[in-house]
């Protein structure tokens, strides 16, 4: 749903509600439905659809979550500009497993909107530190690697950030991998 039908929506109730308590005397309904008009002001910064991936997300439901993401058609018009980059991390956290190629732009795209939570920024970053270490990038993936531990502050991605840091420690295997038809090369000629 567009954010400005629910602003809309929103200021029809606490004008029916204040209607219902002036105008009828009717009290209680009245106050019922301005503390109804709670909701769609609540949804015009938190859409319904992110909360529901999120909550999918949660029972590791990749499926539904990327349908109740596919239900956002244009994310400028249905979201609040601080969601932009949650909807992004989003994208990013369902096509992590099947599709890691596709993952950095959507977390460089999430960071760039601003996500508001420490831990969120922190797995964002994971995400790129891992993608960049991937493609040979290790001094980006280092920093990057830093930059998430900073972040974060609970702990929970302790193992996640100690494996990627063994996995740049490993030699890459494109300078050491050697062709044993090339052993000999040079030797004769």
């Amino acid at each position: 749903m567009n954010k400005n039908i629910k602003i809309i929506v929103a200021a029809l109730l606490i004008l029916g509600g204040l209607y219902m308590m002036f105008y009828t005397r009717s009290l209680g309904w009245g106050i019922v439905v301005f503390l109804l008009s709670a909701l769609p002001i609540f949804l015009f910064f938190k859409n319904e659809n992110i909360l529901l991936a999120f909550w999918q997300l949660r029972k590791q439901n990749m499926v539904k979550a990327s349908k109740f993401l596919g239900n956002i058609k244009n994310y400028r018009t249905e979201l609040h500009k601080n969601q932009y980059g949650y909807y992004h991390y989003l994208q990013g956290l369902i096509l992590a497993q099947d599709h890691p190629t596709k993952v950095e732009p959507l977390m460089k795209k999430a960071l760039d909107y601003g996500l508001n939570m420490k831990h969120d920024r922190a797995m964002a970053t994971l995400n790129l530190a891992a993608g960049a270490i991937s493609k040979g990038r290790r001094q980006e993936g280092q920093k990057l690697l830093e930059e998430a531990k900073r972040l974060d502050s609970a702990g929970m991605m302790t193992d996640q950030i100690k494996m990627l840091k063994d996995q740049l420690k490993m030699p890459t295997m494109q300078k050491h991998m050697h062709n044993p038809n090339m052993r000999n090369r040079g030797k004769f000629f």
